[in-house]
């Protein structure tokens, strides 16, 4: 189990070479496949993902890790992960990382740049994405893909329950207001997202943002520099328990893209 407590990687230049030698000196043993699950105030829900996801994990040929980011919780998200690490007996180890800069992008960021992992990815801590569609993501990322992404939006897929009206009408704002950034993409903010390293740290190399538009300035510069995306139709579950707030954080994630407009050309 590590527990990485150090904020001194929390900056918004996430390539600068103070964060990447912080970095270096973070990193856990290497694995084929790492997936971070970003969380905030998940004591509730967290054991049941963890269990499914390290039993999903463990029955695949890729040694892999789950590093679960703690951001910023104010429950005892972190000190639940911590008991499950220690009586966990799977061939997949559990880490926990601390992030206390707030927003998903710099949870996710902290995860996937504190790795040496060949391919390693995010998903919500909701398992809304079936565990199954990273069997998908890693014969693509196998095959040469330099990312891997679910959509809710491409052809093929499906929502298993309907998401509320609100939701809808926000996605479909988003999409459009994003559309002339990520070309050619159904859906940049489903939570679940795979790279092969090398193209991921490229990307992360020029990332400024943190919060909702993290994914959107992410895939930018991934397409940018020629990378392959693929973007896996997927059945999709809108949970109840979901802790995405329609008006308040649909608000922040429109502000997020209308800045992030600011700071990339």
């Amino acid at each position: 189990m590590d527990l990485l407590d150090s904020d001194s990687i929390q900056k918004t230049n996430w390539g600068s070479r103070d964060v990447q030698r912080t970095i270096g000196s973070l990193r856990r043993s290497p694995v084929d496949l790492e997936v971070v699950i970003p969380a905030y105030n998940e004591a509730e829900r967290i054991p049941k993902t963890l269990i499914q996801t390290v039993d999903f994990l463990a029955c695949h040929k890729w040694s892999s890790r789950v590093v679960v980011v703690d951001n910023g919780s104010v429950d005892e998200t972190a000190a639940v992960v911590r008991r499950i690490s220690g009586a966990n007996r799977s061939t997949v180890p559990i880490s926990v990382v601390g992030c206390s800069r707030r927003g998903k992008g710099a949870a996710v960021a902290r995860g996937l740049l504190s790795g040496t992992s060949r391919f390693t990815g995010f998903f919500d801590a909701d398992l809304a994405t079936p565990l199954e569609t990273l069997e998908a993501a890693m014969d693509h990322l196998e095959r040469g893909a330099a990312a891997v992404i679910a959509s809710r939006h491409a052809p093929g897929s499906t929502f298993v329950q309907p998401q509320h009206l609100g939701r809808r009408v926000g996605g479909t704002a988003f999409r459009v207001l994003t559309r002339s950034k990520v070309k050619g993409i159904s859906d940049t903010q489903c939570g679940f997202k795979f790279f092969e390293r090398d193209a991921l740290t490229a990307a992360m190399v020029q990332c400024r943002t943190t919060g909702f538009a993290f994914d959107v300035e992410l895939l930018q510069w991934l397409q940018r520099s020629g990378a392959d995306i693929v973007e896996l139709p997927v059945a999709w579950t809108d949970g109840e328990s979901s802790t995405f707030r329609p008006f308040k954080d649909g608000a922040a994630s429109f502000a997020s893209v209308f800045q992030l407009q600011k700071v990339t050309p």
